[in-house]
């Protein structure tokens, strides 16, 4: 199977027999008991070789590597072109660096510093994102013939109609636990009726626009990312640059307005079911008539308070819009990607939402809206 000898000053291997993995052991054991140290120069003769595979090549060369053997040290000759390729093909990835590096667990230091650097450059990305899309709206605006509006028309149904049935439901279910809380408390004191002031103020200044931007960023937001980073994977976007056409003008742009357009129709939808919910409570449990609900709202709940929560669904739609659509965007071509990304999106936009409300909070407060 393997014999050693010198000739002019190289020690030759005549490699004989079958060289395959069922034969292993036994090559293992005839290379480890041959006396090569020493030498500088290896020829390898296959002239006997009858059969070889990867495993057998590989222990060769493993074991030729560990007696400091480099590759201008070993020469061949007498193999099948077969062998031969398959012998230059084992040698070459044996030479390949290894596929992943060696893991490293990073401390709390690191961790938070790691983070704190991914924050900012998702935030410059979205940032040039958010550039990138104003030039393509101004190429859009003295061309108005490049808008889409069959697709703008497609998103607002799947993005707006589509989501009325649960937005009403949550807002309703909503509106129903509120008002039963509330009224507990208002039943000891026997201000019933004030259940109607913090119903109608709480759903349509805060809870309907925070619940139906939540439920649009996990429903349509999550649907933008999931729909562009396929298209991303399988190709599209890149045949679509080819045609000449911008990407954010054919996706993005449709996907923006119908959201922005969407979104405050969903608020409206959330304010009414939302006071039906705590309408139903205040007859059932805390001896409201409806028309005495009706009428105590109308005194209580300004237009003021209702505009207030339609104006803060654009601003929640835009973010969630972006967001969407750039982390779509930012989808690498293997489809674990299309998963995390769409993960951060949902995430994402949930916490823009909850902070924009804060913000919005607090400059209302201080305008004294």
């Amino acid at each position: 199977m393997l014999e050693h000898k010198l000739e002019n000053g190289a020690s030759v291997l005549y490699l004989s027999g079958v060289w395959r993995l069922a034969n292993l052991a036994a090559i293992s054991d005839s290379l480890r008991s041959l006396d090569l140290k020493g030498s500088r120069q290896f020829l390898l003769d296959g002239t006997g070789l009858q059969a070889l595979d990867t495993a057998a090549a590989f222990m060769l060369f493993r074991h030729l590597n560990v007696l400091g053997c480099t590759e201008s040290m070993i020469s061949a000759r007498g193999f099948d072109p077969l062998h031969a390729r398959l012998l230059k093909l084992v040698h070459e990835r044996m030479k390949c660096p290894p596929a992943a590096a060696r893991s490293m667990h990073l401390g709390l230091v690191q961790r938070v510093g790691a983070s704190a650097i991914g924050l900012w450059r998702l935030l410059k990305s979205h940032n040039a994102f958010v550039g990138a899309l104003t030039l393509e709206v101004f190429d859009l605006i003295p061309r108005p013939r490049r808008f889409r509006l069959r697709e703008t028309a497609s998103q607002f149904e799947s993005v707006g109609l589509d989501a009325i049935p649960i937005v009403a439901l949550v807002t309703f279910l909503i509106g129903v636990v509120f008002a039963y809380l509330l009224g507990q408390q208002a039943l000891r004191y026997g201000a019933n009726i004030f259940v109607v002031d913090g119903v109608g103020l709480a759903v349509c200044r805060e809870l309907s626009p925070l619940l139906a931007a939540v439920i649009v960023a996990g429903r349509s937001g999550a649907a933008f990312t999931a729909q562009i980073g396929t298209m991303k994977v399988q190709e599209e976007i890149d045949a679509i640059s080819t045609l000449g056409l911008s990407p954010l003008q054919v996706l993005v742009i449709p996907r923006l307005v119908a959201i922005v357009v969407a979104l405050p129709l969903l608020v409206f939808v959330g304010d009414v079911a939302g006071i039906a919910g705590g309408m139903l409570v205040a007859v059932w449990q805390l001896d409201i008539a409806p028309q005495s609900f009706l009428d105590r709202l109308h005194d209580v709940l300004p237009l003021r308070s209702v505009l207030v929560g339609l104006g803060k669904a654009p601003v929640f739609a835009a973010f969630i819009a972006v967001i969407a659509c750039r982390m779509g965007m930012m989808v690498a071509r293997e489809a674990r990607s299309v998963g995390v990304n769409t993960t951060s999106t949902v995430v994402q936009s949930i916490v823009w939402v909850i902070v924009l409300d804060a913000v919005f909070a607090v400059a209302f407060q201080r305008l004294g809206i």
